[in-house]
């Protein structure tokens, strides 16, 4: 997707919300929150959803999401001390894979600082492969309450 239509993504364009209270150690020399912790951002997001509301259980579920790609496009700062609105939604659903997008918001300021993802491959926690059947029916059905375009869905 163009950058331009990125950056012009609002809270309500996400269904799943979370909040994160920046934190000393996430700036960098430049005094903004460096590259590295947006990707924290992103697998925290997607992770509590994932346990929430599609019922993964990290330690014992036969099925875990492996990440084969993740990228993010910068808009603006975000520095220490501030509250950040994480948003989630769904752009693609495959029958193993899906891809996130995560809005990153800074609290009272309406416009989008960054816009990210990540895609996992859904696969068996034995052989690292996935299942022939795909995403377990529980994970899919929780993801499909984010998917933001049913033609995205495969």
């Amino acid at each position: 997707m163009a950058s331009a239509q990125l950056k012009q993504r609002r809270k309500t364009d996400y269904g799943f919300h979370l909040e994160y209270r920046t934190r000393w150690s996430d700036n960098d020399m430049y005094d903004h929150m460096n590259n590295s912790v947006y990707s924290f951002l992103f697998d925290s997001i997607i992770n509590a959803f994932l346990i929430e509301h599609c019922g993964l259980k990290p330690p014992t579920s036969n099925q875990i999401g492996l990440v084969v790609h993740s990228q993010c496009n910068f808009f603006g700062p975000v520095a220490f001390p501030t509250m950040v609105d994480l948003g989630l939604r769904i752009n693609r659903l495959g029958k193993s894979s899906v891809t996130y997008e995560v809005g990153v918001f800074e609290r009272g300021q309406g416009d989008v600082r960054a816009v990210g993802g990540i895609t996992h491959v859904f696969v068996e926690r034995e052989t690292n492969r996935p299942a022939a059947s795909g995403m377990s029916n529980e994970i899919r059905r929780g993801l499909e309450k984010l998917l933001k375009d049913e033609k995205s869905k495969l």
